[in-house]
């Protein structure tokens, strides 16, 4: 598949973005998200953070498989969580989650420094080949977070905890978001 046929599923899946987002506002709080999360999912290229079998479904707004019993987050989901923490190009992020990175790399284009925590070291590979400078993974459980690197603007859990362990709360900044 071309340059232009991915570029144009960009589109088309922020059309869906925007049009999901007015549906939900009562829910979310907002009839818009904000236009700099926006552009950097317009540029970050969603098929490269898949497999290749699902790379043809890679812009529509739902999760899709991507191995070892994962998923990759719906788009909308990724937009909505990303506008919520309001990122600053100063900020440092911690995520809890990395799976194949597309989060991670929305985050590296909105902040200063992005600490990404997967256990699943096969998938957090994958982040590291796609040359974000500004994102360090560590493969490890990410209930303790990155204890070396707090405190944290913002806190991001993608993964799918039963409950937001203490020791996360812990490592951010007074003042800051999860």
């Amino acid at each position: 598949m071309s340059a232009e046929y991915f570029d144009e599923q960009r589109r088309h899946l922020i059309a869906a973005i925007r049009a999901h987002t007015e549906q939900v506002s009562t829910q979310i709080g907002k009839t818009a998200l904000d236009k700099r999360v926006l552009r950097t999912m317009t540029k970050v290229p969603r098929h490269e953070f898949v497999p290749a079998e699902v790379q043809p479904c890679a812009y529509l707004d739902r999760p899709l498989p991507i191995g070892i019993g994962k998923t990759i987050s719906q788009p909308f989901m990724v937009a909505v969580m990303t506008d919520l923490l309001e990122l600053k190009p100063d900020d440092v992020v911690l995520e809890i989650g990395t799976g194949l990175g597309y989060q991670s790399a929305v985050l590296a284009e909105l902040a200063g420094r992005v600490y990404s925590v997967e256990m699943i070291d096969e998938l957090a590979q994958r982040l590291k080949r796609q040359g974000y400078t500004n994102v360090e993974v560590r493969v490890a459980n990410g209930y303790l977070g990155w204890p070396e690197h707090a405190p944290f603007d913002k806190i991001i859990v993608t993964a799918a905890p039963d409950l937001i362990p203490a020791p996360l709360i812990n490592q951010l900044k007074a003042g800051g978001r999860w």
